[in-house]
């Protein structure tokens, strides 16, 4: 059996646990933050909206389905590392490719296991996530480490979507596959509708899932970088735009709350999704603020405010739109019931809306998959 050479991850507070290295043995440093997700490590490594985080998993064992060519949300991993109690050495599931640890390799990503998940993610939980620094070279010590995080830019203040954005205007035309929508929602695969409707998507760290639902919606969709302008979009004619996931501080991204506003202003019908809906919230006069802790995990309680329906939903964001901040005509649609986090925004009579968690389900769980459905309705109605 492989043995694991020993590893350190250090946070920026001054805090250091002892593991052991089965990814790369690179150091590097990221923001640390949790995800309470029993599943979908695959998804969540390869989601853009990760990038520059170190990704600690609260399920203690992780790993026995490997990994797989199908389920990435994007072309390469985007996480900055991962930290798991314990890794699966071995792999039993038919559609594995091959091991975590040998896919964190193959991408030159770390992995630290043996670490006590428990007191690490209690302990962001009372002191807020921070950054950190992880290694297995044996020529750094701890101190070392802490000075590494402590050294390390802050997600305050970052546009990390030009990062991760594409840099040219592509088609997407890949729709889900009947299969994943049998299993996972009630009604039949739209898929079939004739693709009616033109939607432009900003890609500020677009997942993979997202693309396929609208496609599977019924709508054409051409993906435009993250700094796209207004007047751009305007001229492709779309029937309406989307504004996608991705990292980062969302205040930062200037130029793209600049062109929602435009967009806002032309009345285009607007979906946004995490990032997006914060941008969205920018661009409509609300702010922004940074959690303490952040929401990831597929476990959120969210509460529907028109009609009082709570769903299980997947979320992914360290930053939110700040309550009181937003104009009279925009309605606060959904909410956090852990936190009162405002979770979805709707404009009392501009045809937009936007979502604070991800619906596209990918992973799980699948009660949010229908916005995909009003988007294509309040297109329809436009």
């Amino acid at each position: 059996m492989t043995q694991f050479p020993p590893a350190i991850l250090a946070l920026a507070d001054g805090t250091v646990l002892h593991g052991l290295s089965f990814g790369a043995p690179v150091t590097l440093t990221g923001e640390i933050v949790f995800n309470t997700s029993m599943t979908g490590y695959q998804e969540i490594l390869t989601d853009p909206s990760y990038h520059g985080q170190v990704v600690t998993m609260t399920c203690p064992h992780i790993g026995n389905v490997g990994v797989n060519p199908d389920d990435v949300e994007a072309g390469r991993p985007w996480a900055a590392g991962l930290i798991v109690r314990e890794v699966s050495r071995t792999v039993s599931n038919w559609r594995a490719a091959e091991s975590l640890a040998d896919y964190l390799r193959r991408h030159n990503l770390p992995g630290l296991t043996e670490i006590d998940t428990r007191a690490l993610v209690r302990h962001i939980r009372t002191a807020g996530a921070m950054m950190a620094a992880v290694s297995a070279d044996p020529a750094l010590s701890a101190a070392d480490l802490v000075e590494l995080a402590r050294r390390a830019p802050s997600m305050e203040g970052r546009d990390l979507a030009r990062e991760v954005s594409c840099t040219q205007p592509y088609t997407w035309e890949e729709p889900v596959a009947e299969a994943w929508y049998r299993a996972n929602h009630a009604t039949r695969n739209p898929q079939h509708v004739s693709h009616l409707y033109n939607v432009v998507a900003y890609d500020f760290g677009i997942k993979h899932n997202i693309l396929r639902l609208l496609t599977a919606a019924g709508c054409r969709v051409t993906v435009v970088p993250a700094s796209t302008s207004a007047a751009e979009v305007l001229a492709m004619q779309p029937d309406g735009v989307f504004l996608s996931n991705g990292p980062g501080d969302p205040a930062a991204v200037t130029y793209a709350i600049e062109a929602t506003r435009q967009l806002v202003a032309a009345e285009v019908p607007l979906f946004g999704i995490c990032l997006g809906h914060q941008i969205l919230g920018l661009a409509l006069g609300g702010h922004t603020h940074k959690l303490k802790f952040g929401h990831r995990g597929g476990n959120q309680p969210v509460r529907d405010e028109a009609s009082r329906e709570v769903t299980i939903t997947s979320h992914n964001h360290g930053f939110a739109v700040t309550p009181g901040s937003l104009p009279a005509e925009v309605e606060v649609s959904h909410l956090n019931l852990n936190d009162n986090c405002i979770e979805g925004l709707r404009h009392r009579t501009k045809p937009l809306f936007s979502i604070q968690y991800h619906p596209e389900s990918s992973p799980g769980p699948h009660d949010a998959l229908g916005f995909f459905t009003d988007f294509v309705k309040m297109m329809e109605n436009k």
